[in-house]
């Protein structure tokens, strides 16, 4: 495997798991309190304490502080115990913080791993484009074609008709045209107000009842969902996305490319990849965390791009040994 330095080899994927479910537990408290900031701070302490503990020599290429003016796991921050392997790592301490924070579905932990320098790295451009499928539609699409003809080929793909065909959008003022391009081709669409590494993820999800994910959504996002899909047998295709001419003057005198396609090699260009969320609130993906006076339950799904293996995970989780051992309080 051509990549830098060491590779993560043995499965990292479980460790990864433990990390998710601290974030999600700490974070699952604040569901329709209001409180977005003392959510992220929650989900933010918890992973970062727990990512410590993980045997890596880890540094963050995606955060999600700087977008959300929230407390980060901030770019170019150093996790794990500095042991190899050496590795990029992505954070989304809670993908969807407004329905946590307003008691809604859909709200997750995340985290992924790739060897060191195989991660793609958005810097401050943190909007972008994509096109997400499941395996039957994996080599059919292309998101500069128009989205008629994405469709179709996405139907054709599935065994399908284009009324058959369910689309997940995120519900913004962004998407008017891409919606009504939707609506004229006569298929379905699910609008959802956040979550988009979940609407991915569920593309390659046969009884979630989507087919393909479309729109503008985060950039950490759509790294997160390409290491996720790279196990799952899917596909996201990308493409960076400014939100004014002053952004867009800034990113191509940073050498970036907003016309260029982000393939799935663009957004992670290692099969050794590793990917894990844990379910905050409950969603068609996941179940939400569960608290029940001396335990707390889970619902987790954890991913390894190596060798394709998909495991959900319910685990419960004694609270008093917990705390025992913890640096904080679950």
């Amino acid at each position: 495997m051509d990549v830098l330095g060491a590779t993560p080899t043995r499965n990292l994927a479980l460790e990864l798991a433990r990390v998710t479910e601290a974030a999600a537990m700490l974070a699952g408290r604040f569901m329709g309190r209001g409180n977005k900031e003392g959510a992220d701070q929650a989900a933010v302490n918890a992973m970062r304490l727990v990512l410590s503990t993980v045997d890596m020599n880890g540094i963050i290429v995606i955060g999600e502080g700087e977008k959300d003016k929230a407390p980060m796991l901030y770019n170019g921050e150093k996790v794990g115990n500095g042991s190899t392997p050496d590795v990029d790592v992505a954070v989304d301490p809670i993908d969807g913080t407004r329905p946590l924070a307003y008691g809604r579905t859909n709200s997750l932990a995340t985290v992924a791993l790739a060897p060191r320098g195989t991660m793609f790295n958005p810097g401050p451009f943190v909007y972008m484009n994509k096109l997400a499928v499941g395996p039957e539609a994996k080599g059919k699409i292309d998101i500069e074609r128009p989205t008629i003809e994405n469709l179709k080929a996405i139907a054709k793909a599935k065994g399908k008709t284009l009324e058959d065909l369910t689309t997940i959008i995120l519900d913004r003022p962004r998407h008017e045209v891409l919606i009504a391009e939707v609506r004229k081709a006569g298929s379905r669409i699910r609008l959802i107000p956040d979550g988009d590494v979940a609407a991915a993820l569920m593309t390659a999800q046969s009884d979630s009842g989507v087919d393909v994910l479309l729109g503008i959504g985060g950039t950490p996002e759509g790294v997160l969902a390409a290491c996720a899909l790279r196990a799952m047998g899917g596909e996201i295709q990308g493409k960076l996305y400014a939100r004014d001419e002053d952004e867009l003057r800034r990113g191509r005198e940073a050498g970036y490319d907003f016309d260029k396609v982000l393939t799935m090699n663009d957004l992670v260009s290692s099969e050794d990849v590793f990917f894990a969320a844990t379910g905050i609130t409950d969603g068609e993906l996941l179940k939400g965390v569960r608290y029940h006076g001396n335990h707390i339950t889970t619902d987790s799904l954890v991913v390894r791009g190596l060798t394709g293996t998909v495991r959900q995970i319910t685990a419960t989780h004694t609270t008093d040994k917990l705390d025992s051992l913890s640096a904080i309080h679950y």
